[in-house]
Order: structure tokens, then sequence, then C-alpha cells
């Protein structure tokens, strides 16, 4: 049986050349889990904080900070997965949990991969009709089409989960380990369905974030020369996006280059089995890297975004009211209950 090559997370690489043998390092089997249960933990603990600033804090988020919020709801669907694939890596390779979950837990991390590159070409489009745009593009960037825009951005990323739910299966037991495989009926149905992603889920999106970023910095370095206030300001609104958008860069750019190699030594256009071993190497780093961008955009929104530490600040500050307002309405009550008893006792 000749075996079919899928590149996803986590998956156990077969080559159309059966010659060619991956072997498979111990560091995966014993690094690798540990450092996806770090990312798991920081990664719920800081987007779930992200979360709650966006939501529980007093004033609206504006068109920005909507795209930021659902970018958070997104890793954090991300890193809430993580730890089944923890387990399957650590058990090497062996699924425990059912076919169910084999299909949940990689449509799901898929789901993350492109809900992600899009809400980032919603927010480069937003910073460029804010800066490059300002006057004529007001309607556009009203909260309430920024927040139809992230719902076409979840329905654009379950369909491109769509291969984790239909091809997932879990194998026939072999050496005492199952995996859960993402195994296309045939070649030529994976090919395609990895080009339709590759092109739609990365290249356009990433020239449309390029496109906007240029443009971005372009409009802010000509006005360097109109006044320092001027500059400062633009400076604070739009570093946090330029923040955001680079790490998302440096994370995730690499994973989805070593993808698209992938799909041309599938179509036979990149053949080699020194070839195949470098894919494979580099899968397992860039792809453990591509995780590392869901606690990073959490710390960037504390260290960069401006805004976002007046709201923490703001919140803060809230529930320190309330919590002095619950103290003190129970001191009064408590207070008044004991001179009551006083008075009665008096009486009697």
């Amino acid at each position: 049986i000749t075996p079919v090559k899928t590149f996803e997370p986590g998956d156990q690489n077969t080559t159309n050349d059966i010659r060619c043998f991956l072997a498979q390092n111990d560091w995966t089997f014993t690094f690798v889990p540990v450092y996806i249960l770090l990312i798991s933990v920081l990664g719920i603990v800081l987007n779930v904080f992200v979360l709650m600033v966006f939501c529980l804090h007093k004033k609206s988020c504006n068109t920005a900070e909507i795209y930021l919020s659902n970018l958070a709801a997104a890793d954090l669907l991300l890193v809430s997965f993580l730890p089944f694939w923890a387990a399957y890596v650590a058990n090497r390779y062996n699924w425990i949990f059912g076919q169910a979950m084999c299909k949940i837990v990689s449509a799901s991390i898929l789901m993350n991969v492109y809900c992600s590159i899009y809400f980032l070409v919603l927010i480069s489009i937003d910073r460029y009709l804010a800066l490059v745009h300002p006057m004529s593009n007001e309607r556009i960037r009203r909260p309430s089409v920024a927040k139809v825009g992230c719902l076409l951005v979840w329905i654009l990323g379950f369909l491109f989960s769509l291969p984790g739910f239909i091809y997932r299966e879990l194998t026939p037991p072999y050496n005492n380990r199952t995996s859960c495989f993402l195994n296309y009926p045939n070649t030529t149905l994976q090919l395609t369905s990895d080009t339709l992603i590759s092109v739609f889920g990365f290249i356009i999106p990433i020239f449309i974030i390029t496109f906007c970023t240029v443009e971005i910095i372009k409009m802010l370095q000509s006005r360097i020369n109109e006044g320092e206030n001027r500059k400062k300001r633009d400076h604070k609104a739009n570093s946090l996006m330029l923040a955001v958008l680079l790490a998302f860069l440096i994370c995730w750019v690499p994973y989805h280059l070593i993808r698209i190699l992938h799909v041309l030594r599938d179509a036979g256009i990149l053949t080699g089995c020194n070839l195949n071993k470098i894919l494979y190497f580099c899968q397992q780093i860039f792809t453990y890297l591509a995780y590392f961008n869901s606690v990073l955009n959490p710390i960037l929104y504390v260290i960069v975004g401006k805004s976002f530490q007046t709201k923490v600040k703001d919140l803060f500050k809230q529930w320190n009211h309330e919590r002095t307002l619950t103290i003190s309405k129970s001191f009064t009550s408590t207070r008044r209950s004991t001179f009551k008893t006083f008075d009665l006792s008096i009486k009697h």
C-alpha cells in the first residue's frame, strides 16, 4: 500500500518514496511534550486574561480591539487542545482519545491557523484605512462592520478545517500503536486541497498583510516632519499592531513555507531522500515555533499596547472600587445589626 503523505501539526510523516526512512528523534518524545504543555498553560492563562480585559471593561471595544479579542479567542482555541497533542507525542504518536477527538483536535488546531492569519488581514486593513485613508472610510471601520468581518473569518476558518473533520482517521493498530492520521482517499484530492489552502490560507493573506504594512510604514515615515506630538500619537496607535504582525510573520511564515515545499514534493517537482529528511526536521521545528505565537500575542498586548495597559488599570480600579463598596456595605450592615441588638438589650 502506497502511504499518503500529510503535513499537519504532529503528523507522522510518510513519503511517496517508500525507500526513504525518516527516523524519529528522541527529543521529540521528551522535550516536545513538556514544551507543548508549557505553551498550553501559559497560553490559556494569558489569553483568558486578555479576553477578560476586553469583555469586562466598562468601555466598549473599538474596531481594532474587536479584532484583537477575536485573535485572542483563536489563540485560546489552539492552546486548549494542545494537551491532547502533547499526550499523543509523549505516547510516541499513539492516539488514545478515540476517533471523534482525533477529528476535533486536528480541526480545532487548523481553525486557529487560518482564523489567526485572516484576523491579522482585518487588522492590517483597518490600520491601513485609518492611516492612509482616514476620512473616506469611516463607515467601513465601524464596530458593527468589524463584528460581521470576524464572524465571516470564523466561518472561513471552519471551512479550512474541514479536511481535519472529514479525512482524519485512526490507523489500524500496528506495534501497539494507533495513529491519528490525515488520510486523503487519493493523491489528486490531497494536492488540490493542499494547493487551495496554501493559496487562500497563506499566499493571498500574506500579500494583503505585506501591502498594508508597507503602506503604513511609508505613511508614518512621511509624517515624521509634521510635529513630535503627531509622531508620538501615531506611534502609540500603531506600534501594537505592527508588533503583532511582526510576531506572526516570524512564528508562522516558516511553517507555511515548509507546507508549500511539501506540496511541491508531493507533486513530484521536488524529490530526494535528503530533501525529505530536511523537510521533516524543519516541520518539527517550525510547527512548534508557530505554537509559541499564541503565547507571544498577549505578552505583546501588555508590553506594547498602551491602550490595553490603560484598560487593565481601569479594570483593576473598577474591581477595587466595587470591592471597597462591598466591604463598606457589609460593615454598615453589621454595624446596624449590632446597634439594633444593643438597643433591644437595653429595652429589656
